[in-house]
């Protein structure tokens, strides 16, 4: 290439405005990204400094400590364990301090403070958390408080009672400031939650019907690799309806909304449900591609049908308005799967001649339980539900 050519392409102005349109589209997202996790976490970031401050408080005035490390440490602890259960989170924290007190102060003060004996209390606390069957919190809170012990507090086998008196008030604390003086709003919290697993569904779901018509290989990866992406995220939402049903149950402030948080939580971890399957019809069609099988037009328009179901739901989810749209437009698309799939042959004893190949045939039946999530999600019971998809399904079976 010339070198004026080669020049021009370097300021070719289209590829420039490409990049420019990249970057502020990666900057508008790394902004709504920030923006989210400061609405959901900004209010743990205040609970934890209450708790903080009043443990720090009542374990200096009231229990005569001038250090009281372990009351502000566990608060702050609990406060961070509301995306879970924060009762059995408080009960394993307590139990690591305890058991984290009991391995440091005993061996402290046969073996002085070091670099090695730091070492070893840590595993020691840590094997003897594990012997009880403790769970990360419990491992992770025995190591530390070995930790504290074996490096900031004197080897004093008589301070391990008010240590163990520090913990268990700071715990007490960070439980009432996350379910008392500051509770979380339940259903906030979930729909921040959910947003970043149901949105980025949406959008993949509608971009492999895309490259299911084109046949485009590459476009149907990249669609897996979004929904695997959206996979860990459901940890994070399933914690987050524990806490939110958790809080309704205990806090006071928000018992009145026990009756519609029950059927939001229902709903929403059914729609997370769905997801699984989704990835499963991503990963079939995109093998069907590799492999070059048929995938006729219906199979892609029942994926768009899909997705603007699950937004259709969504919004009906949160209205709590009539979800007879999104049962239609779900079962409009198991239709189309059928259509799909073919008629199947009027002479018994002659095979089945499907229109999609073997991966496109298990891409349906995933396809097929993702409506029955959505459905449950709607309202239906698990039975309804399942009647309906198989209804629709092989209508012939129903006359």
């Amino acid at each position: 290439m010339p070198a004026e050519q080669e020049a021009a392409a370097d300021t070719d102005p289209t590829l420039t405005g490409r990049a420019l349109a990249g970057l502020r589209a990666r900057a508008r997202y790394a902004v709504r990204s920030r923006a989210w996790r400061l609405r959901l976490y900004g209010l743990l970031a205040v609970q934890a400094g209450i708790a903080a401050s009043l443990a720090w408080f009542v374990g200096y005035q009231f229990l005569d400590n001038p250090a009281p490390v372990f009351a502000p440490t566990t608060a702050v602890g609990i406060v961070a364990a509301s995306m879970g259960s924060r009762l059995r989170r408080t009960i394993e924290l307590l139990v690591g301090v305890v058991l984290g007190l009991a391995v440091g102060d005993t061996l402290m003060p046969l073996f002085g403070i070091g670099a090695w004996q730091t070492g070893v209390v840590v595993v020691l606390a840590i094997l003897v958390a594990v012997l009880l069957k403790g769970g990360g919190s419990l491992l992770t809170q025995a190591g530390a408080t070995a930790v504290l012990i074996a490096t900031l507090e004197p080897p004093v086998r008589d301070l391990s009672i008010p240590r163990f008196v520090d913990a268990a008030v700071g715990g007490l604390i960070g439980l009432a400031v996350g379910l008392l003086v500051v509770p979380i709003h339940p259903q906030r919290t979930v729909r921040r939650l959910a947003e970043p697993v149901i949105d980025p569904t949406i959008a993949a779901l509608h971009d492999l019907a895309a490259a299911a018509r084109l046949r485009d290989l590459g476009a149907a990866e990249r669609s897996l690799g979004a929904l695997r992406e959206v996979s860990p995220r459901l940890n994070g939402l399933n914690d987050g309806l524990d806490a939110a049903q958790e809080v309704v149950r205990l806090a006071p402030l928000r018992w009145r909304e026990r009756p519609s948080l029950a059927f939001y939580t229902e709903a929403v971890r059914h729609m997370g449900r769905s997801l699984h399957s989704c990835r499963s019809i991503a990963r079939r069609l995109t093998k069907a591609l590799r492999d070059d099988e048929p995938i006729p037009e219906e199979f892609p328009e029942a994926l768009d049908l899909l997705a603007v179901s699950v937004q259709t739901l969504r919004c009906t989810i949160r209205t709590r308005d009539d979800p007879q749209e999104a049962r239609q437009q779900i079962l409009t698309a198991v239709e189309l799967v059928r259509k799909a799939e073919g008629e199947a042959a009027l002479d018994p004893t002659r095979p089945h001649v499907h229109r999609l190949g073997y991966s496109g045939m298990i891409a349906a039946g995933e396809f097929r339980t993702a409506a029955n999530d959505l459905l449950i999600a709607s309202g239906l019971d698990a039975d309804e539900a399942a009647t309906l998809v198989r209804r629709t399904s092989d209508p012939d079976e129903w006359e």
